[in-house]
Protein backbone atom coordinates (compact mmCIF):
# COMPACT_ATOMS: atom_id res chain seq x y z
CA UNK A 1 0.00 0.00 0.00
CA UNK A 2 1.82 3.65 -1.21
CA UNK A 3 1.54 6.63 1.01
CA UNK A 4 -2.10 7.73 -0.44
CA UNK A 5 -3.48 4.75 0.21
CA UNK A 6 -2.45 4.91 3.83
CA UNK A 7 -3.37 8.37 4.43
CA UNK A 8 -6.87 7.66 2.85
CA UNK A 9 -7.62 4.44 5.16
CA UNK A 10 -6.25 6.09 8.24
CA UNK A 11 -8.49 8.80 7.71
CA UNK A 12 -12.11 6.73 7.17
CA UNK A 13 -13.58 4.64 9.68
CA UNK A 14 -13.30 4.64 13.45
CA UNK A 15 -10.53 7.01 14.65
CA UNK A 16 -7.98 4.69 16.43
CA UNK A 17 -8.37 6.31 20.16
CA UNK A 18 -12.18 5.82 20.41
CA UNK A 19 -13.58 3.85 23.01
CA UNK A 20 -15.46 0.74 22.19
CA UNK A 21 -18.95 1.50 21.34
CA UNK A 22 -20.35 0.30 25.22
CA UNK A 23 -18.03 2.62 26.49
CA UNK A 24 -19.36 5.57 24.32
CA UNK A 25 -22.73 4.95 25.20
CA UNK A 26 -22.04 5.01 28.70
CA UNK A 27 -20.49 8.35 28.63
CA UNK A 28 -23.22 9.91 27.15
CA UNK A 29 -25.54 8.31 29.45
CA UNK A 30 -23.47 10.14 31.96
CA UNK A 31 -23.12 13.22 30.29
CA UNK A 32 -26.27 13.89 27.98
CA UNK A 33 -24.34 17.35 26.39
CA UNK A 34 -21.69 15.02 25.19
CA UNK A 35 -22.03 15.14 21.67
CA UNK A 36 -20.75 11.96 19.24
CA UNK A 37 -19.78 13.72 15.80
CA UNK A 38 -18.97 12.49 12.31
CA UNK A 39 -16.59 14.55 9.91
CA UNK A 40 -16.73 14.80 6.31
CA UNK A 41 -14.14 15.48 3.69
CA UNK A 42 -13.53 16.01 0.48
CA UNK A 43 -11.10 17.33 -2.65
CA UNK A 44 -12.28 17.25 -6.03
CA UNK A 45 -8.13 17.33 -7.06
CA UNK A 46 -5.83 15.48 -5.16
CA UNK A 47 -2.88 17.97 -6.52
CA UNK A 48 -0.07 16.22 -8.88
CA UNK A 49 2.07 15.23 -5.95
CA UNK A 50 -1.53 12.65 -5.07
CA UNK A 51 -0.27 12.74 -1.19
CA UNK A 52 -3.95 12.71 0.11
CA UNK A 53 -2.84 16.02 2.15
CA UNK A 54 -5.79 18.01 1.28
CA UNK A 55 -8.19 15.81 3.02
CA UNK A 56 -5.53 15.10 5.91
CA UNK A 57 -5.52 18.56 6.66
CA UNK A 58 -9.22 19.05 6.41
CA UNK A 59 -9.55 16.11 8.76
CA UNK A 60 -6.52 17.79 11.34
CA UNK A 61 -8.71 21.25 11.64
CA UNK A 62 -12.19 18.99 12.37
CA UNK A 63 -10.56 16.93 14.93
CA UNK A 64 -9.44 20.15 16.83
CA UNK A 65 -12.31 22.05 16.31
CA UNK A 66 -14.12 19.02 17.77
CA UNK A 67 -11.63 18.83 20.84
CA UNK A 68 -12.12 22.76 21.67
CA UNK A 69 -16.23 22.03 21.65
CA UNK A 70 -16.12 19.17 23.68
CA UNK A 71 -16.89 17.32 21.02
CA UNK A 72 -16.42 13.35 20.44
CA UNK A 73 -15.34 12.26 17.09
CA UNK A 74 -16.77 8.72 16.29
CA UNK A 75 -16.31 8.26 12.53
CA UNK A 76 -14.17 9.98 9.53
CA UNK A 77 -15.90 9.92 5.84
CA UNK A 78 -13.35 10.49 3.33
CA UNK A 79 -13.97 11.41 -0.23
CA UNK A 80 -10.48 11.98 -2.29
CA UNK A 81 -9.80 13.24 -5.72
CA UNK A 82 -13.97 13.41 -6.41
CA UNK A 83 -15.81 16.38 -7.62
CA UNK A 84 -19.08 17.23 -5.92
CA UNK A 85 -20.64 19.46 -8.61
CA UNK A 86 -20.05 16.66 -11.97
CA UNK A 87 -22.96 14.53 -12.72
CA UNK A 88 -22.30 10.88 -12.67
CA UNK A 89 -19.62 10.93 -9.76
CA UNK A 90 -20.10 8.55 -6.96
CA UNK A 91 -18.85 9.41 -3.23
CA UNK A 92 -19.47 6.52 -2.11
CA UNK A 93 -18.37 7.58 1.79
CA UNK A 94 -20.95 10.68 1.12
CA UNK A 95 -23.85 8.08 0.02
CA UNK A 96 -22.38 5.62 3.31
CA UNK A 97 -23.03 9.30 5.41
CA UNK A 98 -26.55 9.57 4.59
CA UNK A 99 -27.32 6.02 5.39
CA UNK A 100 -25.84 6.66 8.82
CA UNK A 101 -27.52 9.79 9.30
CA UNK A 102 -30.86 8.02 8.81
CA UNK A 103 -29.85 4.95 10.71
CA UNK A 104 -28.78 7.04 13.55
CA UNK A 105 -25.62 5.32 14.04
CA UNK A 106 -22.50 4.43 12.63
CA UNK A 107 -21.67 0.64 10.71
CA UNK A 108 -19.99 -0.07 14.45
CA UNK A 109 -23.20 1.23 16.45
CA UNK A 110 -21.57 4.81 17.56
CA UNK A 111 -24.61 7.07 18.24
CA UNK A 112 -24.40 9.99 15.47
CA UNK A 113 -25.08 13.35 17.14
CA UNK A 114 -23.86 16.03 14.37
CA UNK A 115 -21.77 16.65 11.67
CA UNK A 116 -18.72 18.86 10.73
CA UNK A 117 -16.96 19.60 7.54
CA UNK A 118 -14.67 22.89 6.62
CA UNK A 119 -16.90 24.09 4.94
CA UNK A 120 -20.64 22.85 3.36
CA UNK A 121 -19.23 22.80 -0.29
CA UNK A 122 -17.28 19.87 0.66
CA UNK A 123 -20.66 17.99 1.37
CA UNK A 124 -22.55 19.20 -1.18
CA UNK A 125 -22.84 21.31 -4.63
CA UNK A 126 -25.94 20.20 -6.22
CA UNK A 127 -29.05 21.09 -4.82
CA UNK A 128 -30.27 17.47 -5.43
CA UNK A 129 -26.95 16.39 -2.75
CA UNK A 130 -28.20 19.52 -0.27
CA UNK A 131 -31.56 18.20 0.02
CA UNK A 132 -30.91 14.74 0.55
CA UNK A 133 -28.19 15.56 3.02
CA UNK A 134 -30.72 18.00 4.82
CA UNK A 135 -33.85 15.60 4.89
CA UNK A 136 -31.07 12.56 6.48
CA UNK A 137 -29.27 15.34 8.66
CA UNK A 138 -32.87 16.20 10.37
CA UNK A 139 -34.55 13.11 10.70
CA UNK A 140 -33.37 13.26 14.04
CA UNK A 141 -33.76 16.46 16.51
CA UNK A 142 -30.91 18.23 18.01
CA UNK A 143 -28.60 17.02 15.72
CA UNK A 144 -25.41 19.90 15.41
CA UNK A 145 -23.51 20.99 12.41
CA UNK A 146 -20.14 22.87 12.46
CA UNK A 147 -18.03 24.19 9.57
CA UNK A 148 -15.70 27.26 9.31
CA UNK A 149 -18.56 29.50 9.87
CA UNK A 150 -19.19 27.65 13.28
CA UNK A 151 -21.97 25.75 14.60
CA UNK A 152 -25.14 26.47 12.47
CA UNK A 153 -28.81 25.46 12.54
CA UNK A 154 -29.95 22.88 10.01
CA UNK A 155 -33.49 22.97 11.62
CA UNK A 156 -34.41 26.66 11.77
CA UNK A 157 -37.15 28.40 9.72
CA UNK A 158 -35.89 29.05 6.27
CA UNK A 159 -32.68 27.10 5.79
CA UNK A 160 -33.86 25.08 3.33
CA UNK A 161 -34.13 27.98 1.35
CA UNK A 162 -30.88 29.87 2.15
CA UNK A 163 -28.97 26.15 1.87
CA UNK A 164 -30.48 26.18 -1.76
CA UNK A 165 -29.19 29.69 -2.57
CA UNK A 166 -26.21 28.80 -1.26
CA UNK A 167 -25.79 25.96 -3.43
CA UNK A 168 -27.02 27.93 -6.51
CA UNK A 169 -24.41 30.30 -6.13
CA UNK A 170 -21.58 28.12 -5.25
CA UNK A 171 -22.73 26.12 -8.34
CA UNK A 172 -22.97 29.04 -10.89
CA UNK A 173 -19.46 30.07 -9.57
CA UNK A 174 -18.17 26.53 -9.99
CA UNK A 175 -19.85 26.88 -13.85
CA UNK A 176 -17.93 30.20 -14.22
CA UNK A 177 -14.33 28.53 -13.58
CA UNK A 178 -14.80 25.66 -15.58
CA UNK A 179 -15.97 28.07 -18.68
CA UNK A 180 -13.09 30.31 -17.84
CA UNK A 181 -10.49 27.12 -17.79
CA UNK A 182 -12.59 26.33 -21.60
CA UNK A 183 -12.18 29.45 -23.53
CA UNK A 184 -8.55 29.61 -21.38
CA UNK A 185 -7.83 26.21 -22.96
CA UNK A 186 -8.98 27.25 -26.19
CA UNK A 187 -7.36 30.37 -26.45
CA UNK A 188 -4.25 29.31 -25.60
CA UNK A 189 -4.69 26.10 -28.35
CA UNK A 190 -5.33 28.94 -31.04
CA UNK A 191 -2.48 31.01 -30.31
CA UNK A 192 -0.39 27.59 -30.67
CA UNK A 193 0.71 27.69 -27.11
CA UNK A 194 0.63 24.17 -25.07
CA UNK A 195 -1.94 23.78 -22.80
CA UNK A 196 -0.06 20.31 -21.16
CA UNK A 197 -0.74 20.32 -17.35
CA UNK A 198 2.42 17.77 -17.63
CA UNK A 199 5.25 17.59 -19.15
CA UNK A 200 4.44 15.43 -22.35
CA UNK A 201 6.56 12.21 -22.76
CA UNK A 202 8.97 13.46 -25.92
CA UNK A 203 9.63 17.06 -24.68
CA UNK A 204 11.61 18.67 -22.30
CA UNK A 205 10.01 20.47 -18.78
CA UNK A 206 9.54 23.70 -20.96
CA UNK A 207 6.71 21.72 -22.87
CA UNK A 208 8.89 22.92 -26.19
CA UNK A 209 12.38 21.45 -26.44
CA UNK A 210 12.49 17.88 -27.71
CA UNK A 211 14.44 15.61 -25.31
CA UNK A 212 16.38 13.81 -28.10
CA UNK A 213 16.19 9.92 -26.64
CA UNK A 214 12.28 9.87 -25.84
CA UNK A 215 11.17 11.88 -28.99
CA UNK A 216 13.49 9.37 -31.32
CA UNK A 217 11.82 6.77 -29.44
CA UNK A 218 8.37 8.11 -30.50
CA UNK A 219 9.45 8.38 -33.97
CA UNK A 220 10.78 4.90 -34.56
CA UNK A 221 7.26 3.62 -32.44
CA UNK A 222 5.33 5.55 -34.89
CA UNK A 223 7.26 4.42 -38.27
CA UNK A 224 6.79 0.60 -36.82
CA UNK A 225 3.47 1.08 -35.67
CA UNK A 226 2.56 2.13 -39.80
CA UNK A 227 4.79 -0.67 -40.88
CA UNK A 228 2.54 -3.15 -38.39
CA UNK A 229 4.32 -3.60 -35.18
CA UNK A 230 1.64 -4.45 -32.51
CA UNK A 231 1.54 -1.91 -29.70
CA UNK A 232 2.11 -4.66 -27.04
CA UNK A 233 5.54 -3.98 -28.96
CA UNK A 234 6.13 -0.88 -28.23
CA UNK A 235 4.94 -0.78 -24.34
CA UNK A 236 7.43 -4.17 -23.89
CA UNK A 237 10.03 -1.99 -26.23
CA UNK A 238 9.69 1.19 -23.75
CA UNK A 239 9.37 -0.67 -20.29
CA UNK A 240 12.54 -2.87 -21.28
CA UNK A 241 14.70 0.95 -22.02
CA UNK A 242 13.46 1.89 -18.97
CA UNK A 243 11.40 4.92 -19.73
CA UNK A 244 8.69 5.95 -17.72
CA UNK A 245 5.40 8.35 -18.26
CA UNK A 246 5.99 11.87 -17.34
CA UNK A 247 4.00 10.59 -14.44
CA UNK A 248 6.45 8.46 -13.10
CA UNK A 249 4.38 4.82 -13.87
CA UNK A 250 5.23 1.81 -16.36
CA UNK A 251 3.97 2.12 -19.93
CA UNK A 252 0.81 0.56 -20.87
CA UNK A 253 -0.95 -0.09 -23.93
CA UNK A 254 -3.64 2.25 -23.38
CA UNK A 255 -1.23 5.08 -22.40
CA UNK A 256 0.87 4.15 -25.48
CA UNK A 257 -1.97 4.26 -27.82
CA UNK A 258 -3.16 7.99 -26.50
CA UNK A 259 0.49 8.93 -26.95
CA UNK A 260 1.16 7.79 -30.80
CA UNK A 261 -2.52 8.71 -31.93
CA UNK A 262 -2.07 13.08 -30.13
CA UNK A 263 -2.10 15.17 -32.73
CA UNK A 264 0.63 17.20 -30.66
CA UNK A 265 3.13 14.88 -32.28
CA UNK A 266 3.01 16.77 -35.22
CA UNK A 267 2.38 20.05 -33.90
CA UNK A 268 -1.42 19.94 -33.90
CA UNK A 269 -3.66 20.75 -30.90
CA UNK A 270 -7.03 18.80 -30.82
CA UNK A 271 -9.97 19.69 -28.12
CA UNK A 272 -12.55 16.89 -28.40
CA UNK A 273 -11.58 15.56 -30.92
CA UNK A 274 -11.52 18.32 -33.18
CA UNK A 275 -8.56 19.73 -34.45
CA UNK A 276 -7.68 23.51 -33.73
CA UNK A 277 -7.89 25.41 -36.99
CA UNK A 278 -7.70 28.97 -37.59
CA UNK A 279 -9.68 31.21 -39.69
CA UNK A 280 -9.11 29.78 -43.24
CA UNK A 281 -9.91 26.43 -41.60
CA UNK A 282 -6.11 25.30 -41.14
CA UNK A 283 -4.84 23.36 -38.98
CA UNK A 284 -3.06 25.41 -36.07
CA UNK A 285 0.52 24.78 -35.35
CA UNK A 286 1.89 24.69 -31.96
CA UNK A 287 5.26 27.03 -30.90
CA UNK A 288 6.71 23.24 -29.72
CA UNK A 289 8.97 21.34 -31.92
CA UNK A 290 6.90 18.51 -33.68
CA UNK A 291 8.46 14.65 -33.78
CA UNK A 292 6.73 13.61 -36.59
CA UNK A 293 4.84 14.94 -39.63
CA UNK A 294 1.02 15.56 -40.13
CA UNK A 295 1.43 12.86 -43.11
CA UNK A 296 2.37 10.35 -40.27
CA UNK A 297 0.49 11.39 -37.69
CA UNK A 298 -2.51 10.74 -40.34
CA UNK A 299 -1.19 7.58 -40.97
CA UNK A 300 -0.80 6.45 -37.37
CA UNK A 301 -4.02 7.43 -36.47
CA UNK A 302 -5.50 6.18 -39.97
CA UNK A 303 -3.95 2.47 -39.22
CA UNK A 304 -5.95 3.09 -35.26
CA UNK A 305 -9.27 3.62 -37.34
CA UNK A 306 -8.82 0.10 -39.38
CA UNK A 307 -9.69 -2.33 -36.38
CA UNK A 308 -12.07 0.32 -34.85
CA UNK A 309 -12.56 -0.11 -31.29
CA UNK A 310 -9.67 -2.15 -30.77
CA UNK A 311 -6.76 -0.47 -32.17
CA UNK A 312 -3.24 -1.75 -33.14
CA UNK A 313 -3.34 -5.28 -32.42
CA UNK A 314 -2.35 -5.54 -28.43
CA UNK A 315 -1.64 -8.55 -25.86
CA UNK A 316 -1.66 -10.95 -28.29
CA UNK A 317 0.65 -14.03 -27.57
CA UNK A 318 4.39 -13.29 -29.16
CA UNK A 319 5.69 -16.06 -31.16
CA UNK A 320 9.18 -17.39 -31.28
CA UNK A 321 9.01 -18.68 -34.67
CA UNK A 322 8.20 -17.10 -37.56
CA UNK A 323 5.76 -19.31 -38.94
CA UNK A 324 3.72 -21.04 -36.04
CA UNK A 325 0.48 -21.18 -37.12
CA UNK A 326 0.59 -20.10 -40.09
CA UNK A 327 1.99 -23.55 -41.52
CA UNK A 328 -0.04 -26.51 -41.49
CA UNK A 329 0.44 -30.14 -42.13
CA UNK A 330 -0.39 -31.60 -45.83
CA UNK A 331 0.01 -35.27 -44.46
CA UNK A 332 -2.76 -37.47 -45.87
CA UNK A 333 -4.01 -40.08 -42.80
CA UNK A 334 -4.78 -43.53 -43.32
CA UNK A 335 -8.39 -42.22 -43.43
CA UNK A 336 -7.70 -40.48 -46.64
CA UNK A 337 -8.05 -37.17 -44.86
CA UNK A 338 -5.72 -34.42 -44.70
CA UNK A 339 -4.23 -33.69 -41.13
CA UNK A 340 -4.20 -29.65 -41.69
CA UNK A 341 -3.42 -29.29 -38.01
CA UNK A 342 -1.21 -26.24 -37.08
CA UNK A 343 2.56 -26.48 -37.32
CA UNK A 344 4.44 -24.78 -34.50
CA UNK A 345 8.32 -23.81 -34.19
CA UNK A 346 10.81 -25.67 -31.79
CA UNK A 347 14.01 -26.39 -30.70
CA UNK A 348 15.81 -29.06 -33.04
CA UNK A 349 17.70 -31.55 -31.80
CA UNK A 350 21.02 -30.86 -30.68
CA UNK A 351 22.69 -33.57 -34.15
CA UNK A 352 21.10 -31.69 -36.55
CA UNK A 353 22.61 -28.99 -38.32
CA UNK A 354 20.26 -25.94 -37.89
CA UNK A 355 18.46 -24.74 -35.05
CA UNK A 356 14.75 -25.16 -34.98
CA UNK A 357 11.97 -26.69 -36.64
CA UNK A 358 8.45 -26.81 -37.32
CA UNK A 359 6.35 -29.75 -36.03
CA UNK A 360 3.14 -30.91 -36.25
CA UNK A 361 2.17 -32.30 -32.61
CA UNK A 362 -0.48 -34.95 -31.70
CA UNK A 363 -0.99 -32.82 -28.58
CA UNK A 364 -2.25 -30.39 -30.31
CA UNK A 365 -4.69 -31.89 -32.09
CA UNK A 366 -1.69 -32.54 -35.08
CA UNK A 367 -0.25 -36.30 -36.33
CA UNK A 368 3.10 -36.08 -35.24
CA UNK A 369 4.12 -37.26 -38.61
CA UNK A 370 5.25 -34.02 -40.39
CA UNK A 371 8.29 -31.44 -39.88
CA UNK A 372 10.37 -29.00 -41.63
CA UNK A 373 13.59 -26.92 -41.23
CA UNK A 374 12.57 -23.82 -40.42
CA UNK A 375 15.66 -21.63 -41.39
CA UNK A 376 15.06 -23.08 -44.72
CA UNK A 377 10.75 -22.80 -44.59
CA UNK A 378 11.19 -19.23 -43.31
CA UNK A 379 13.81 -18.17 -45.82
CA UNK A 380 11.87 -19.45 -49.12
CA UNK A 381 8.15 -17.82 -47.55
CA UNK A 382 9.95 -14.54 -46.76
CA UNK A 383 11.16 -14.25 -50.35
CA UNK A 384 7.77 -15.50 -51.94
CA UNK A 385 5.81 -12.79 -49.09
CA UNK A 386 8.15 -10.13 -50.29
CA UNK A 387 7.91 -10.40 -53.73
CA UNK A 388 4.44 -10.48 -53.32
CA UNK A 389 4.20 -7.82 -51.39
CA UNK A 390 6.03 -5.58 -54.26
CA UNK A 391 4.03 -6.59 -56.84
CA UNK A 392 0.68 -4.86 -55.05
CA UNK A 393 2.44 -2.17 -53.77
CA UNK A 394 3.01 -1.20 -57.28
CA UNK A 395 -0.21 -1.42 -58.33
CA UNK A 396 -1.33 -0.02 -54.85
CA UNK A 397 0.58 3.00 -54.93
CA UNK A 398 -0.78 4.08 -58.48
CA UNK A 399 -4.44 3.76 -57.01
CA UNK A 400 -4.70 6.34 -54.56
CA UNK A 401 -6.05 9.95 -56.48
CA UNK A 402 -6.21 13.53 -55.00
CA UNK A 403 -8.70 14.02 -52.56
CA UNK A 404 -11.69 15.23 -54.96
CA UNK A 405 -14.19 17.36 -52.10
CA UNK A 406 -11.28 19.76 -51.31
CA UNK A 407 -13.46 22.14 -52.58
CA UNK A 408 -16.91 21.05 -51.12
CA UNK A 409 -15.16 21.52 -47.62
CA UNK A 410 -13.89 24.89 -48.63
CA UNK A 411 -17.41 26.07 -49.77
CA UNK A 412 -19.33 24.60 -46.58
CA UNK A 413 -16.15 26.08 -44.16
CA UNK A 414 -17.09 29.30 -45.79
CA UNK A 415 -21.25 29.15 -45.95
CA UNK A 416 -20.68 28.49 -41.80
CA UNK A 417 -18.30 31.94 -41.81
CA UNK A 418 -20.60 33.76 -43.95
CA UNK A 419 -23.96 32.18 -41.61
CA UNK A 420 -22.08 33.79 -38.26
CA UNK A 421 -21.08 36.74 -39.98
CA UNK A 422 -24.86 37.44 -40.60
CA UNK A 423 -26.16 37.06 -37.78
CA UNK A 424 -23.42 38.88 -35.41
CA UNK A 425 -24.44 41.80 -38.00
CA UNK A 426 -26.58 44.09 -36.30
CA UNK A 427 -26.63 46.25 -39.63
CA UNK A 428 -27.43 43.18 -41.96
CA UNK A 429 -30.19 41.76 -39.62
CA UNK A 430 -31.57 39.21 -42.54
CA UNK A 431 -30.26 36.31 -40.03
CA UNK A 432 -32.38 35.61 -36.79
CA UNK A 433 -32.17 33.77 -34.03
CA UNK A 434 -34.30 31.19 -34.80
CA UNK A 435 -32.72 30.88 -39.08
CA UNK A 436 -29.26 30.76 -37.43
CA UNK A 437 -29.68 28.04 -34.88
CA UNK A 438 -31.58 26.15 -37.22
CA UNK A 439 -28.97 26.25 -39.96
CA UNK A 440 -26.04 25.90 -38.15
CA UNK A 441 -26.02 22.59 -37.06
CA UNK A 442 -26.85 21.00 -40.61
CA UNK A 443 -23.13 23.08 -41.69
CA UNK A 444 -21.45 21.92 -38.68
CA UNK A 445 -22.30 18.71 -39.46
CA UNK A 446 -21.28 18.73 -42.96
CA UNK A 447 -17.56 20.26 -42.28
CA UNK A 448 -17.47 17.42 -39.58
CA UNK A 449 -18.14 14.35 -42.15
CA UNK A 450 -15.88 15.92 -44.78
CA UNK A 451 -13.09 16.53 -42.21
CA UNK A 452 -13.29 13.11 -41.41
CA UNK A 453 -13.52 11.95 -44.68
CA UNK A 454 -10.51 14.02 -45.46
CA UNK A 455 -8.41 12.63 -42.70
CA UNK A 456 -8.75 8.78 -43.96
CA UNK A 457 -7.59 9.92 -47.18
CA UNK A 458 -4.46 11.57 -45.85
CA UNK A 459 -4.11 8.62 -44.09
CA UNK A 460 -4.59 6.26 -47.46
CA UNK A 461 -2.29 8.60 -48.91
CA UNK A 462 0.27 8.04 -46.67
CA UNK A 463 0.19 4.16 -46.50
CA UNK A 464 0.29 4.14 -50.65
CA UNK A 465 3.47 6.46 -50.19
CA UNK A 466 5.13 3.90 -47.68
CA UNK A 467 4.28 1.47 -49.72
CA UNK A 468 6.77 2.92 -52.61
CA UNK A 469 9.00 2.46 -50.24
CA UNK A 470 12.18 -0.20 -50.68
CA UNK A 471 10.07 -3.56 -49.40
CA UNK A 472 13.11 -5.61 -49.72
CA UNK A 473 14.97 -3.44 -47.88
CA UNK A 474 12.92 -2.69 -45.04
CA UNK A 475 11.71 -6.64 -44.36
CA UNK A 476 14.98 -7.09 -42.53
CA UNK A 477 14.43 -4.12 -40.02
CA UNK A 478 11.31 -5.04 -39.04
CA UNK A 479 10.44 -7.36 -35.86
CA UNK A 480 9.29 -10.63 -35.95
CA UNK A 481 5.44 -9.72 -35.12
CA UNK A 482 5.63 -6.66 -38.06
CA UNK A 483 6.55 -9.86 -40.90
CA UNK A 484 4.05 -12.28 -39.18
CA UNK A 485 1.40 -9.62 -39.99
CA UNK A 486 2.99 -8.77 -42.98
CA UNK A 487 2.18 -12.41 -44.50
CA UNK A 488 -0.72 -13.18 -42.62
CA UNK A 489 -2.06 -9.71 -45.12
CA UNK A 490 -1.46 -11.69 -48.44
CA UNK A 491 -1.05 -15.83 -47.04
CA UNK A 492 -4.12 -17.73 -45.57
CA UNK A 493 -1.99 -20.44 -44.77
CA UNK A 494 1.30 -22.76 -46.35
CA UNK A 495 0.59 -26.04 -46.51
CA UNK A 496 3.42 -28.27 -45.63
CA UNK A 497 3.84 -31.58 -47.82
CA UNK A 498 5.73 -34.11 -45.97
CA UNK A 499 9.44 -35.08 -47.41
CA UNK A 500 8.71 -38.39 -46.31
CA UNK A 501 10.71 -40.84 -43.81
CA UNK A 502 14.36 -40.31 -43.26
CA UNK A 503 16.19 -37.48 -43.67
CA UNK A 504 16.04 -35.78 -47.05
CA UNK A 505 17.26 -31.98 -48.29
CA UNK A 506 15.03 -29.35 -48.38
CA UNK A 507 12.76 -29.51 -51.14
CA UNK A 508 10.81 -25.92 -51.98
CA UNK A 509 8.31 -27.77 -53.91
CA UNK A 510 6.50 -29.25 -50.63
CA UNK A 511 5.89 -25.86 -49.29
CA UNK A 512 2.33 -24.63 -51.23
CA UNK A 513 1.53 -20.86 -50.34
CA UNK A 514 -2.71 -20.00 -50.15
CA UNK A 515 -2.52 -16.63 -51.22
CA UNK A 516 -5.54 -14.24 -49.95
CA UNK A 517 -7.60 -12.99 -53.08
CA UNK A 518 -8.12 -9.83 -53.37
CA UNK A 519 -12.26 -8.80 -52.28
Amino acid sequence: MDRREEVISKLRGVPEELPPVEEVRAMVAADPKLRCVVCYARISFDGRVKDAHGIEDQHRDMTESARRLGWLVVYRYTDNDKSASKEGVVRDDFEQLLTDLAAGTTPEGYPVHGVMAVNDDRLYRRPSDWERYLKAFTSLEGRVYHDSNGIQDLYAEGFEIKGLVGVAMSLSETRKKQRRSRNSHRSRAIWGQSVAAWRPFGWDDDKVTLRTHEAEAIRKAVHDVIAGASVFEIVRRWNDAGFITSRGNAFQHQTVKSLLTNPRLCGYREIKGELVRDGDDQPIVGNWQAIITPKEWFAISGKFRENKGAGIPHGKMVHKYLLTGILRCGNTLDDGTTCNGKMIGMRARKDLSYDSTYMCRKTLGGCNSNYKRADKTDELIEKLVIAKLEQEAATYSQGVSDWDKADALERAVKSRNELERRWHDDEDADVDDEMFFRNLPVLERRIKELRAEQAKHEALKAKAEAAEEDIAKAWSTKTLTQKREAIKKVLTVVIAIPSGRGRKPFNPDLLKPVWRTSE
